[in-house]
């Protein structure tokens, strides 16, 4: 009898690591989630001091990265924005998170006083 509760038990404990293989084979193949901002700056020195130290922390302190961020080359089409930035969080229920957070929202309230934002959400694509 003690020969079953053993078989079962390890059983269990097989099924267990197996289902926590799996979720965390999966976790690392869901791709990342990009913002892309097109700003129009319309007073720098402003946008420079009283808003870029606010924002940027929020980013970190929600799991966001700062990937590029700055003046744009215009390859083809319409000339770009003064600036553009490219931030990556892991879902978008977490880029969401950042955006609907107070201190983001604090954020943006001064920076809509030196630019003109345009903001986009851009899944990113599995690596085979």
């Amino acid at each position: 009898m003690k020969v079953h509760y053993i078989t079962a038990l390890s059983m269990t404990v097989g099924l267990a690591i197996g289902a926590v293989a799996v979720h965390s084979l999966h976790a690392q193949n869901t791709p990342p989630v990009y913002l892309i901002t097109e700003i129009d700056v319309t007073n720098p020195e402003g946008y420079q001091k009283e808003f870029l130290p606010v924002a940027w922390p929020t980013i970190k302190a929600h799991g966001g990265l700062t990937l590029a961020a700055g003046q744009p080359t215009s390859i083809s089409g319409d000339p770009t924005r003064s600036r553009t930035s490219i931030l990556q969080f892991e879902t978008m229920e977490q880029l969401q998170g950042w955006m609907n957070s107070p201190d983001w929202q604090a954020a943006r309230a001064i920076g809509l006083k030196y630019a003109k934002y345009r903001s986009f959400a851009v899944p990113g694509v599995a690596q085979q």
